[in-house]
């Protein structure tokens, strides 16, 4: 029994619980997060403290980092020595800390992310200004607590006369709580500090007049004063920084950006490894080489362009996909009254003032008793002196030390103290300058207790003591920014020649959805000749376009795919293309009606759309420009199954021209339709019967006399007329009649199109056969006629559907002004 009452029987979770709680209070408190006061995490001050200690300062020769590491490890820091080792050489980096708490001799690690030597090959010593964070520890500043074993004492806090959170800056994670703190100006820390103590009501927009923003030991340039001021303000804020870069011109046509500041804790060699990949990968052109140059004269990074390259757009590209501009995010969480707080500069100002305030306080009181005590004790001399001879008489007559000291207290009044110095008092005390120096010392003594009387009576004299050293400090370790501060953040522009090799491509689009692009080379290589395509299928465009344009392709749903072309697949001329299906989600039965490249979307350019219920809309091309383009966006609104049957670009002086399967066409201006938006539905464009819809709506500048109207019905009749046959009308209207209506077995208009000399026509029956039409073999027709047969309805089956073949263009050429 007696056995068994030492085991506990607890369920699991209340375990674990405790002993997680027990281990987060333990890396919260005393691993993670610095103390608000002094900056320090526990064992950066076990560290310094123990260098201290040792006598390793900054003013005396280096020592073996190992044997620092041993002495922190068995006296004050009971875990593994790299961890020691690591944070005492992060103490010694400068591109990692602002201002250096540790110097250390041999390799420390680079900014590249190299490792430093081990700690038997490294020496280390106390910085100059670290002796500023120890200053007055041994007058009883700051509290001591036992160590780990009992063994020696060690602080809770050093005095830090220097202000080292703000300073130096601070990052760690804990559980539950992690901290970003930057370094800044010891300057500008020190004279907001100052100000603070002067106004303790001043605001953070004040404070920021003489505390710009953090300071980075590696330079580079911060963006974005609001996101500052939110983070000074709460303790949490975004910041741009970026790398400090320069555009040289070099021989000729030819530049080079050279890059000599990084964000801070970036990794040089990732960086360039980074930059290096992106060229290799040709995700952006226009680079040539890339160099790391830096040597013992400074960091520089080389970044070579070829001829004619965009300096600027190169330099925004690398600004916005590699580490050369960062976001850094301010979470400003420090250790305050043994928790762990999120302050804002006011608070953190706050703490080490009041941290200041007690040091100072503490530091007065001890040298105030000091000069008492000795005070008293000089006091004692100068009145044995003056009774010399009755002394020397009694003290000659005592049995011993002891009992010298009771009879000059009982016979003279002196004190233990006075009575302990005067029987240790040295013969050659005894001459006249000696006396004369006592005086001096006990008038010197009094004029130090004023002092210190006045300075713990009066706050305001406290606080002149913190403000005069440090002015002090400022005078003697305060250096220039490094860090330049922009209030805006710049918005980082890429030209798209930037990312994508220019090259002319053709690209080919079918009526199911079939796209690719096909180099020149691949087409030429064909002669043109034996193009992949589905049966069924038919081109519904073929362009030759650079890959840096776009194309904006239409289905019959009234949904739009923006396609930048250096996206589309790249594939032979020989090969089937890629269904839309892989690249945006569209519907199985979704088709293409027409694929319309843009170069230029801020061009006074309009969309006409067409749709088979008699809708008409006109939008500006520039609103179809799309950002985000991974699905099918709306063009129209389309209601009641309504359908896309046709989409033109326009200069907006066109004329439209809609042509129904009743044989009514409706001739007008696009002026008569307003402009509308992007998603809206249109308006009515013809007026319609029961049982009629629009075959196809045409847009056309001046028709020249070799530009003829079409029209093919379901009985295999083709018509060409001339655009005179018709009246210029108003929009919805009835239109004017194009057939002749037959009581029996009346046409109707399967395809309508405008042609030109030279021109096809492609139709399908419900044999499933193809046939061509050359239309100007054809005679001219007026409106009443019903054309002439091309083939016989009961033999070879009704028309189902008519195209014009895709032919190859290139829309941007000079010759062509008529598309975008």
């Amino acid at each position: 029994m007696a056995f068994q009452e030492k085991f506990l029987d607890l369920p699991l979770e209340e375990v674990i619980g405790d002993r997680f709680g027990r281990y987060s209070k333990y890396i919260i408190q005393d691993r993670a997060l610095p103390d608000a006061r002094d900056g320090l995490k526990p064992v950066q001050r076990r560290i310094l403290f123990a260098m201290h200690e040792e006598r390793n300062t900054h003013d005396k020769p280096f020592r073996k980092s190992a044997k620092t590491v041993g002495n922190v490890i068995g006296n004050y820091h009971p875990h593994g020595d790299s961890s020691v080792y690591e944070a005492m050489v992060r103490l010694s980096q400068e591109w990692k800390v602002r201002n250096v708490l540790v110097e250390m001799h041999g390799n420390n690690g680079s900014v590249d992310g190299d490792p430093p030597a081990a700690m038997r090959y490294t020496e280390a010593r106390l910085s100059s200004i670290s002796s500023e964070l120890i200053r007055d520890i041994d007058k009883e500043t700051v509290d001591f607590i036992p160590n780990f074993d009992d063994t020696i004492n060690e602080p809770v806090v050093l005095p830090a006369r220097i202000p080292n959170l703000l300073a130096n800056g601070s990052t760690g994670i804990s559980a539950g709580y992690a901290t970003e703190i930057p370094p800044h100006n010891l300057g500008e820390v020190i004279d907001a500090v100052i100000k603070k103590i002067d106004n303790p009501e001043i605001t953070i927009d004040e404070l920021m007049k003489v505390m710009k923003g953090p300071d980075f030991p590696t330079g580079g340039i911060i963006q974005g004063v609001d996101g500052l001021r939110q983070a000074y303000k709460t303790g949490k804020g975004k910041i741009i920084v970026r790398g400090k870069a320069e555009v040289e011109k070099l021989r000729s046509t030819r530049e080079q950006i050279v890059i000599d500041e990084i964000p801070y804790e970036v990794n040089k060699a990732n960086l360039v490894k980074r930059m290096d990949e992106l060229r290799i990968d040709r995700k952006v052109e226009g680079i040539a080489e890339i160099r790391d140059e830096t040597d013992r004269t400074g960091l520089r990074i080389v970044v070579e362009l070829k001829k004619d390259a965009d300096s600027e757009g190169i330099l925004h590209y690398l600004y916005k996909n590699t580490d050369l501009q960062i976001t850094y995010n301010f979470n400003m969480v420090a250790i305050k009254d043994k928790t762990p707080t999120l302050l804002n500069l006011t608070s953190m100002l706050e703490c080490y003032i009041e941290h200041q305030k007690e040091v100072v306080t503490r530091q007065s009181k001890f040298d105030l008793r000091k000069a008492k005590e000795r005070s008293h004790i000089v006091q004692g001399l100068i009145k044995a002196i003056s009774i010399l001879d009755e002394l020397i008489a009694t003290i000659r007559s005592s049995k011993d030390k002891q009992d010298a000291k009771s009879r000059i207290k009982e016979f003279y009044g002196f004190t233990e103290e006075q009575a302990e110095a005067i029987v240790n008092l040295q013969l050659y005390r005894l001459t006249n300058t000696d006396i004369t120096s006592l005086q001096e010392e006990a008038e010197e003594l009094q004029k130090k207790i004023d002092k210190w009387e006045a300075i713990l009576n009066d706050e305001k004299k406290l606080f002149s003591v913190i403000k005069s050293d440090l002015k002090e400090l400022k005078k003697k370790y305060a250096d220039k920014r490094k860090t330049v501060i922009e209030n805006e953040i710049e918005e980082l522009k890429i030209n798209l020649e930037v990312m994508i090799a220019s090259e002319d491509v053709l690209v080919s689009v079918t009526r199911d959805g079939y796209v690719k692009r096909t180099s020149l080379r691949s087409y030429a290589a064909s002669n043109g000749a034996d193009f992949a395509i589905k049966d069924d299928d038919h081109l519904v465009a073929l362009e030759e376009i650079n890959t840096t344009d776009k194309l904006l392709i239409f289905t019959n749903k009234g949904r739009f795919i923006f396609a930048p072309v250096h996206e589309l697949p790249d594939i032979r001329w020989k090969d089937l293309g890629q269904h839309l299906s892989n690249i945006v989600l569209i519907d199985k039965d979704e088709i293409i009606i027409k694929a319309i490249p843009v170069r230029d979307f801020q061009e006074d350019k309009y969309l006409i759309f067409f749709t088979k219920y008699g809708m008409i809309k006109r939008s500006e091309l520039k609103l179809y420009e799309a950002q985000r383009y991974s699905k099918a966006l709306v063009a129209v609104n389309l209601k009641n199954e309504d359908q896309v049957v046709n989409v033109h670009v326009t200069d907006g002086h066109s004329d439209v021209f809609i042509a129904s399967n009743k044989g009514y066409g409706l001739w007008y201006h696009e002026s008569e339709v307003s402009p509308v938006g992007q998603r809206a539905a249109g308006v009515k464009a013809i007026q319609l019967k029961d049982d009629e819809y629009v075959i196809n709506g045409l847009v056309f500048d001046e028709l020249s006399s070799d530009t003829n109207l079409v029209l093919v019905t379901q009985r295999g009749a083709c018509k060409r007329m001339k655009l005179d046959e018709f009246e210029k009308g108003s929009r919805a209207k009835r239109g004017l009649v194009m057939l002749r209506e037959l009581k029996r077995k009346p046409h109707r208009i399967v395809g309508f199109s405008l042609v030109n000399e030279q021109d096809t026509i492609q139709f399908k029956t419900t044999e499933g056969k193809t046939h061509t039409i050359y239309p100007l073999e054809l005679t001219k027709s007026d409106r009443y006629s019903n054309g002439s047969y091309i083939i016989d309805s009961d033999e070879q089956g009704e028309v189902v559907e008519i195209w014009e073949p895709a032919n190859y263009s290139k829309p941007f050429s000079d010759k062509d002004n008529n598309l975008t």
